[in-house]
């Protein structure tokens, strides 16, 4: 893991962070520079909150800020799940349509094609292979943290683009953290059965109730799938609800932001 900070960039009002290792087009979004009111002011990205005239300008702003194409964007149903889809210009375009396609990862080795997943308190991870220039986006929430729906992305990219692991570079993007996240023993239970003896360093019994940080169980698991290059925001979603959407902290009543990564052309 690297001892680095990621970046605040503010473009046209657009605010997004990117991660110092990741070297090409990419973003964690935040709540701010779009066009969205009350509960989902303002840059909310949620595709099904009946805020879709709002949400389709804010895509808008969005893709001109990163200076790409709204129609390069490629998106899929989430489903906690460890599906990981294989994306190419053919899934373009897909973006506030419906989605027949369910998969809680994305990667690609074609340029111009702008992975995106969604979060509003799960793990947002971004992956990127500078030498066989492939890109990956994954969405980790407790489930698939357990399933290892990170080291899974990885594998993949080695089996379908001949990625070498220690060549790929991953950033975990702001999440809820182990000071808000709050859970029965279900949660820390799983990620036991996966992590096994590395467990202990991902959760915090008090009380009757367990404190679970899911960066760092992700960090582990790449790091078990040969990934060494490891970036880590150091925000929390719940905490910092006012910069991002946080499904705790709002209980649901909220929108919703994205991490993104295309290969330069």
């Amino acid at each position: 893991m690297l001892d680095m900070k990621f970046d605040l960039i503010n473009k046209n009002d657009v605010v997004y962070m990117t991660s110092p290792n990741i070297n090409t087009v990419h973003a964690f979004t935040t709540r701010f520079g779009g066009v969205s009111t009350g509960i989902y002011e303002s840059l909310n990205l949620a595709q099904k909150a009946g805020d879709d005239i709002n949400v389709k300008e804010n895509y808008a702003r969005l893709c001109k800020a990163l200076d790409i194409s709204t129609d390069s964007l490629v998106c899929s149903t989430q489903v906690h799940g460890t599906t990981i889809r294989l994306a190419s210009n053919d899934d373009c375009g897909n973006l506030l349509k419906p989605n027949p396609h369910k998969a809680d990862a994305l990667i690609t080795q074609t340029p111009n094609v702008a992975l995106m997943v969604f979060t509003a308190d799960c793990v947002p991870i971004l992956l990127f292979d500078p030498v066989r220039k492939v890109a990956g986006a994954v969405h980790a929430g407790w489930r698939g943290t357990a399933a290892d729906i990170a080291g899974i992305a990885v594998l993949k990219m080695r089996e379908s683009f001949g990625s070498y692991p220690a060549d790929i570079k991953a950033a975990i993007g702001p999440c809820i953290s182990k000071c808000c996240f709050e859970t029965d023993e279900d949660v820390p239970a799983a990620l036991l059965k996966t992590l096994s003896d590395n467990a202990d360093s991902c959760y915090k019994k008090t009380g009757n109730k367990y404190m679970v940080d899911l960066k760092e169980a992700n960090r582990i698991l790449l790091t078990k799938a040969g990934v060494t290059d490891i970036v880590l925001s150091d925000e929390c979603t719940c905490c910092s609800f006012d910069k991002y959407w946080s499904h705790r902290k709002t209980k649901g009543k909220r929108g919703t932001q994205a991490a993104i990564i295309m290969l330069n052309q």
